[in-house]
């Protein structure tokens, strides 16, 4: 009776996120929260996880809330039961996928669903249900963008066998030494996201199976996006159909592909800015630079790092060459390498939608450090005849110092402007 064929994701807008707000009452009819259970051959665990989940919601969440069997193309009697289900539960629906892949049963029916907070858990309910209210409050107060379950937080409780306990530890190790991800668990079949800010994520996520999630994850945290963590009890399910060996070489494809888009800077993640705070005051000033700060301490990293890059350049040049020679080589180089890397790093600018314009410009901007630079070799030439290397090196660092804070003005004022929009545009 609600069974339903979902097309893909919904047409996005363009512009940057709106500040989170609490979400208002709902109408009536109208769930605030829609799990979303995938399935593929599930006909032995489908029906007793629904009836729990339902009743449990039923009996303890204070919203409206529906339930959505999503079949993964099952070849049982999956969709049957299902469909029975959906028939004899007003809050419950089905939906079918001819194809396989639980990120693409999420992706689907999380893009066509009303609801504004959106959810997902395993059909086995290893994860103890008592979460699932404080998984998506943060989501519905504004707090946060999205909500996972760790079961690797001190506070959980996780029974399960070595073997899985090792793979999923050592995945996370992986995700944070080559992703730089902080959020703790990505594995765990828990998790929700507002629909607001899936409508603009979803689309850039690529992944059709179980890399779906991690990969929404990476993303959202690149963009500065809110995730919260709840801590689980969890038990193991060992009938699982999961292929350990087969999702482990998929998710590490996945970490390769992410890895490459995020370096490279081909991932549009501006897009899933917020502005700060949710009080309308803090999105009403006026003359105030925003994100002041945050970029003072990433051009002074940069700075840091390229400063260090250009004296080992310098020493390296100046054994087969003369100092102004050196100095301007070394300069040149790691003046390309600082714009590249506040470019993306300080200034949050992504793609290569002007990145040639930002070079040219940013050479600009060392052609004025290498007059300071040089002139200060010249003085101290002209003052001592032949000067020291460690005289050189520390006169180039004051020059460089004195340099820094013109670069970082026009870096901010000329080359990486911030963008301003119409008052409302982002609303």
């Amino acid at each position: 009776m609600r069974t339903h064929t979902l097309a893909g994701p919904a047409t996005q807008a363009p512009g940057t996120l709106p500040a989170r707000e609490h979400l208002p009452v709902s109408e009536a009819g109208r769930p605030v929260l829609d799990v979303v259970i995938p399935v593929y051959n599930e006909e032995k665990d489908l029906e007793p996880c629904v009836r729990r989940l339902h009743a449990h919601l039923e009996r303890t969440f204070p919203y409206g809330f529906r339930v959505t069997v999503a079949d993964n193309a099952s070849t049982d009697a999956t969709p049957d039961i299902a469909a029975a289900l959906a028939a004899e539960l007003p809050e419950v629906r089905s939906v079918r996928l001819e194809q396989k892949g639980r990120g693409r049963a999420l992706r689907t029916v999380w893009s066509a669903s009303d609801a504004p907070v959106l959810a997902y858990m395993d059909v086995d309910l290893s994860t103890d249900l008592n979460a699932l209210l404080p998984l998506v409050a943060p989501l519905i107060s504004g707090h946060s963008d999205l909500a996972i379950g760790s079961r690797l937080a001190r506070s959980s409780r996780v029974v399960r066998g070595p073997k899985r306990e090792f793979i999923s530890r050592a995945y996370n190790l992986i995700l944070r030494g080559s992703l730089a991800a902080r959020f703790s668990d990505a594995q765990c079949g828990f998790k929700a996201i507002r629909r607001d800010v899936a409508e603009r994520l979803l689309p850039m996520v690529e992944d059709t199976g179980w890399f779906f999630d991690t990969e929404m994850l990476v993303l959202a945290e690149r963009a500065g996006l809110r995730i919260h963590e709840v801590p689980v009890d969890w038990v193991d399910d060992p009938d699982s159909t999961v292929h350990l060996v087969r999702t482990a070489t998929d998710d590490l494809k996945g970490v390769w592909r992410v890895g490459r888009a995020l370096a490279t800077g081909s991932l549009a993640l501006d897009r899933l800015a917020r502005p700060f705070g949710d009080d309308p005051r803090d999105r009403d000033l006026s003359g105030v630079p925003g994100g002041l700060a945050r970029q003072l301490v990433g051009f002074c990293v940069v700075g840091v790092l390229s400063t260090l890059f250009y004296l080992v350049l310098y020493s390296l040049f100046r054994l087969g060459t003369g100092a102004q020679l050196a100095n301007a080589g070394a300069l040149l180089v790691s003046a390309v390498a600082n714009t590249a890397a506040n470019r993306r790093l300080t200034f949050g600018v992504r793609g290569r939608d002007r990145a040639v314009r930002h070079q040219a410009q940013g050479l600009v901007v060392f052609a004025i450090g290498l007059v300071l630079t040089s002139g200060s070799l010249a003085a101290l030439g002209a003052a001592t005849g032949d000067p020291a290397h460690s005289t050189e090196l520390a006169v180039l660092v004051v020059a460089n110092l004195a340099a820094t804070v013109l670069r970082f003005l026009l870096f901010r004022l000329w080359v990486f402007p911030e963008r301003r929009h119409p008052t409302g545009a982002d609303r």
